[in-house]
Protein backbone atom coordinates (compact mmCIF):
# COMPACT_ATOMS: atom_id res chain seq x y z
CA UNK A 1 0.00 0.00 0.00
CA UNK A 2 1.17 3.60 -0.79
CA UNK A 3 0.51 5.55 1.81
CA UNK A 4 1.22 9.65 1.85
CA UNK A 5 1.51 11.56 4.91
CA UNK A 6 0.96 15.58 4.85
CA UNK A 7 2.51 17.21 7.34
CA UNK A 8 3.27 20.70 8.23
CA UNK A 9 5.48 23.39 10.39
CA UNK A 10 3.95 25.41 12.51
CA UNK A 11 5.50 28.18 15.18
CA UNK A 12 6.61 26.31 18.31
CA UNK A 13 5.36 29.33 20.13
CA UNK A 14 1.91 31.69 20.41
CA UNK A 15 4.24 34.94 20.49
CA UNK A 16 4.20 35.39 16.73
CA UNK A 17 3.63 38.55 14.92
CA UNK A 18 1.49 39.29 11.78
CA UNK A 19 2.65 41.40 8.61
CA UNK A 20 0.54 44.00 8.32
CA UNK A 21 0.43 44.30 4.74
CA UNK A 22 0.01 40.88 4.31
CA UNK A 23 -1.84 39.38 7.07
CA UNK A 24 0.40 36.41 6.88
CA UNK A 25 2.50 35.62 10.30
CA UNK A 26 5.87 36.31 10.26
CA UNK A 27 7.73 33.35 10.45
CA UNK A 28 11.41 34.37 10.36
CA UNK A 29 13.51 33.81 14.07
CA UNK A 30 10.68 31.46 15.17
CA UNK A 31 11.14 28.14 16.93
CA UNK A 32 9.27 26.03 13.87
CA UNK A 33 8.07 22.40 14.83
CA UNK A 34 6.02 19.68 13.36
CA UNK A 35 2.36 20.19 14.02
CA UNK A 36 1.45 18.08 16.93
CA UNK A 37 -1.30 16.45 15.35
CA UNK A 38 0.64 15.40 12.21
CA UNK A 39 2.89 13.05 14.81
CA UNK A 40 -0.63 10.85 14.63
CA UNK A 41 -1.44 11.00 11.34
CA UNK A 42 2.81 9.54 10.69
CA UNK A 43 2.49 7.16 13.53
CA UNK A 44 -0.84 5.48 11.76
CA UNK A 45 0.41 5.55 8.34
CA UNK A 46 3.84 4.02 10.06
CA UNK A 47 1.38 1.10 11.43
CA UNK A 48 -0.72 0.64 8.83
CA UNK A 49 2.36 0.05 6.81
CA UNK A 50 3.36 -2.66 9.64
CA UNK A 51 -0.60 -4.26 9.08
CA UNK A 52 -0.32 -4.22 5.24
CA UNK A 53 3.26 -3.75 3.95
CA UNK A 54 4.27 -0.93 1.76
CA UNK A 55 5.82 2.43 1.72
CA UNK A 56 5.39 5.63 3.78
CA UNK A 57 5.40 8.86 2.12
CA UNK A 58 5.46 12.20 4.03
CA UNK A 59 4.72 15.59 2.19
CA UNK A 60 5.10 19.14 3.24
CA UNK A 61 4.76 22.52 1.54
CA UNK A 62 7.46 24.98 3.07
CA UNK A 63 10.25 27.11 2.75
CA UNK A 64 13.19 25.04 2.48
CA UNK A 65 14.35 24.78 6.19
CA UNK A 66 11.16 22.67 6.22
CA UNK A 67 12.95 19.88 5.46
CA UNK A 68 13.80 19.50 8.83
CA UNK A 69 10.27 18.17 10.14
CA UNK A 70 10.48 15.70 6.91
CA UNK A 71 13.26 14.32 8.27
CA UNK A 72 11.93 13.92 11.98
CA UNK A 73 9.30 11.95 10.18
CA UNK A 74 11.60 9.78 8.48
CA UNK A 75 13.89 9.36 12.14
CA UNK A 76 10.40 7.75 13.42
CA UNK A 77 10.15 5.08 10.31
CA UNK A 78 8.77 7.20 7.15
CA UNK A 79 10.52 5.74 4.06
CA UNK A 80 11.06 9.38 1.89
CA UNK A 81 10.15 12.99 2.18
CA UNK A 82 9.46 15.55 -0.27
CA UNK A 83 9.66 19.19 0.36
CA UNK A 84 7.09 21.25 -2.02
CA UNK A 85 8.88 24.76 -2.03
CA UNK A 86 8.61 27.88 -3.92
CA UNK A 87 8.54 31.26 -3.78
CA UNK A 88 5.32 31.21 -5.61
CA UNK A 89 3.73 29.53 -2.63
CA UNK A 90 4.38 32.38 -0.67
CA UNK A 91 1.47 33.39 1.38
CA UNK A 92 -1.49 30.79 0.39
CA UNK A 93 -4.57 30.36 1.91
CA UNK A 94 -6.08 26.71 2.94
CA UNK A 95 -7.22 26.72 -1.09
CA UNK A 96 -4.32 27.64 -2.34
CA UNK A 97 -2.41 24.98 -0.09
CA UNK A 98 -4.51 22.62 -0.93
CA UNK A 99 -4.26 22.87 -4.74
CA UNK A 100 -0.59 22.89 -4.19
CA UNK A 101 -0.24 19.64 -1.92
CA UNK A 102 -2.81 17.55 -3.93
CA UNK A 103 -0.55 18.59 -7.45
CA UNK A 104 2.72 17.70 -5.30
CA UNK A 105 0.86 14.27 -4.43
CA UNK A 106 -0.29 13.68 -8.17
CA UNK A 107 3.86 13.73 -8.92
CA UNK A 108 4.01 10.76 -6.69
CA UNK A 109 3.16 8.41 -9.02
CA UNK A 110 -0.06 6.07 -7.41
CA UNK A 111 -1.04 6.34 -4.19
CA UNK A 112 -3.85 4.39 -1.99
CA UNK A 113 -4.14 6.18 0.89
CA UNK A 114 -3.47 10.40 2.25
CA UNK A 115 -3.57 10.55 6.08
CA UNK A 116 -3.38 14.24 7.69
CA UNK A 117 -3.39 15.92 10.75
CA UNK A 118 -7.12 16.72 11.82
CA UNK A 119 -6.30 20.57 12.09
CA UNK A 120 -2.83 22.88 12.07
CA UNK A 121 -2.30 24.49 15.04
CA UNK A 122 -1.29 28.04 13.79
CA UNK A 123 -4.79 28.56 11.67
CA UNK A 124 -6.99 25.89 13.11
CA UNK A 125 -9.16 25.81 9.90
CA UNK A 126 -9.60 22.09 9.15
CA UNK A 127 -9.94 23.23 5.79
CA UNK A 128 -6.66 21.22 3.94
CA UNK A 129 -6.82 17.72 4.40
CA UNK A 130 -10.65 17.70 2.68
CA UNK A 131 -9.65 20.62 0.35
CA UNK A 132 -7.06 17.70 -0.97
CA UNK A 133 -9.24 15.07 -0.94
CA UNK A 134 -11.46 17.05 -3.12
CA UNK A 135 -8.74 17.98 -5.76
CA UNK A 136 -7.57 14.75 -5.95
CA UNK A 137 -11.59 13.55 -6.26
CA UNK A 138 -11.12 10.75 -3.41
CA UNK A 139 -13.17 10.58 -0.96
CA UNK A 140 -12.19 11.11 2.85
CA UNK A 141 -13.44 10.31 6.88
CA UNK A 142 -12.15 13.35 9.01
CA UNK A 143 -12.10 12.94 13.15
CA UNK A 144 -10.74 9.73 12.73
CA UNK A 145 -9.89 7.70 16.44
CA UNK A 146 -9.26 4.65 15.10
CA UNK A 147 -8.46 2.22 12.04
CA UNK A 148 -10.47 -0.85 12.30
CA UNK A 149 -9.78 -2.52 8.94
CA UNK A 150 -7.77 -1.34 5.86
CA UNK A 151 -6.84 -3.47 2.79
CA UNK A 152 -5.58 -2.80 -0.65
CA UNK A 153 -8.88 -1.34 -1.57
CA UNK A 154 -10.87 -0.26 1.35
CA UNK A 155 -10.83 0.61 4.89
CA UNK A 156 -13.23 0.86 7.72
CA UNK A 157 -12.60 3.64 10.70
CA UNK A 158 -14.24 4.80 13.74
CA UNK A 159 -14.90 8.40 13.59
CA UNK A 160 -15.43 10.82 16.41
CA UNK A 161 -18.41 12.63 16.46
CA UNK A 162 -19.92 14.76 19.65
CA UNK A 163 -21.86 11.80 21.25
CA UNK A 164 -20.03 8.74 20.29
CA UNK A 165 -18.22 7.74 17.24
CA UNK A 166 -19.46 6.84 13.50
CA UNK A 167 -17.99 3.34 11.82
CA UNK A 168 -17.23 4.14 8.41
CA UNK A 169 -15.71 2.31 5.31
CA UNK A 170 -14.50 3.73 2.76
CA UNK A 171 -13.19 2.71 -0.54
CA UNK A 172 -9.24 3.43 -1.45
CA UNK A 173 -8.03 5.38 -3.07
CA UNK A 174 -8.99 7.81 -0.20
CA UNK A 175 -7.82 10.14 2.95
CA UNK A 176 -8.52 10.56 6.15
CA UNK A 177 -7.51 13.06 8.99
CA UNK A 178 -6.84 11.87 11.99
CA UNK A 179 -7.07 13.00 16.08
CA UNK A 180 -5.12 12.72 18.57
CA UNK A 181 -6.87 9.73 20.01
CA UNK A 182 -6.16 7.31 17.72
CA UNK A 183 -2.65 6.79 18.95
CA UNK A 184 0.71 7.05 20.48
CA UNK A 185 3.14 8.35 18.32
CA UNK A 186 6.61 6.83 18.75
CA UNK A 187 9.98 7.72 19.75
CA UNK A 188 12.61 8.06 17.31
CA UNK A 189 14.89 5.70 17.05
CA UNK A 190 19.10 6.69 17.31
CA UNK A 191 19.30 4.27 13.73
CA UNK A 192 15.88 6.19 12.45
CA UNK A 193 18.08 9.68 13.68
CA UNK A 194 21.24 8.44 11.87
CA UNK A 195 18.87 7.42 8.74
CA UNK A 196 17.10 10.82 8.31
CA UNK A 197 20.55 12.68 8.70
CA UNK A 198 21.91 11.29 5.57
CA UNK A 199 18.24 11.40 3.47
CA UNK A 200 17.94 12.88 0.67
CA UNK A 201 15.12 15.24 0.69
CA UNK A 202 13.19 15.65 -2.57
CA UNK A 203 12.18 19.08 -3.78
CA UNK A 204 8.75 19.59 -5.50
CA UNK A 205 8.48 23.20 -7.14
CA UNK A 206 6.08 25.10 -9.09
CA UNK A 207 7.92 24.08 -12.62
CA UNK A 208 7.78 20.21 -11.42
CA UNK A 209 3.82 19.94 -10.88
CA UNK A 210 1.08 20.34 -13.66
CA UNK A 211 -0.26 23.70 -11.72
CA UNK A 212 -1.82 26.73 -13.01
CA UNK A 213 0.57 30.16 -12.39
CA UNK A 214 -2.71 32.07 -11.36
CA UNK A 215 -3.76 30.00 -8.53
CA UNK A 216 -0.56 29.59 -6.21
CA UNK A 217 0.50 31.85 -3.42
CA UNK A 218 -0.75 35.15 -2.25
CA UNK A 219 -2.27 36.20 -5.48
CA UNK A 220 -4.11 32.85 -6.63
CA UNK A 221 -5.51 32.39 -2.78
CA UNK A 222 -9.67 34.01 -2.58
CA UNK A 223 -9.32 34.75 0.82
CA UNK A 224 -7.12 37.15 2.62
CA UNK A 225 -7.14 38.22 6.02
CA UNK A 226 -7.66 41.55 6.32
CA UNK A 227 -7.31 42.72 10.21
CA UNK A 228 -5.47 40.37 12.60
CA UNK A 229 -5.19 41.41 16.67
CA UNK A 230 -5.16 40.46 19.79
CA UNK A 231 -8.52 41.11 21.92
CA UNK A 232 -7.97 43.76 24.53
CA UNK A 233 -8.34 42.35 28.20
CA UNK A 234 -11.60 43.91 29.74
CA UNK A 235 -11.70 43.89 33.76
CA UNK A 236 -14.09 44.60 36.30
CA UNK A 237 -17.71 42.92 36.24
CA UNK A 238 -19.49 42.59 39.12
CA UNK A 239 -19.88 39.43 41.41
CA UNK A 240 -23.21 38.12 42.85
CA UNK A 241 -23.87 35.09 45.22
CA UNK A 242 -27.07 33.99 47.00
CA UNK A 243 -30.14 31.79 46.58
CA UNK A 244 -29.99 30.43 42.88
CA UNK A 245 -33.25 31.31 42.66
CA UNK A 246 -32.54 35.18 43.62
CA UNK A 247 -29.67 34.90 41.44
CA UNK A 248 -31.66 33.68 38.13
CA UNK A 249 -33.79 36.72 38.89
CA UNK A 250 -30.99 39.24 38.74
CA UNK A 251 -29.30 38.03 35.54
CA UNK A 252 -32.80 38.16 34.02
CA UNK A 253 -33.25 42.11 35.04
CA UNK A 254 -29.97 42.61 33.91
CA UNK A 255 -30.69 41.38 30.58
CA UNK A 256 -33.22 42.75 30.55
CA UNK A 257 -31.84 46.44 31.29
CA UNK A 258 -29.59 45.70 28.24
CA UNK A 259 -32.26 45.39 26.01
CA UNK A 260 -30.69 41.41 24.92
CA UNK A 261 -34.33 39.96 25.85
CA UNK A 262 -37.83 41.62 26.48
Amino acid sequence: MNIVVCIKQVPGTTQVKINPETGTLIRDGVEAVVNPFDEYAIEEALRIRERVGGTVKVVTMGPPQADSILRGAIAMGADEGFLISDRAFAGSDTWATSYALSNGIKTLGKVDLVICGKQAIDGDTAQVGPGISEMLDIPYVAWVRKVEEVSETSIKVERLMEEGYDVVEMPLPGLITVVKEINTPRMASLKGKMKAKTAKINLIDAKSMPVDPAKLGLKGSPTQVLRSFVPERKSGGEKISGDVSVLVNKIHSTIQDLGVIK
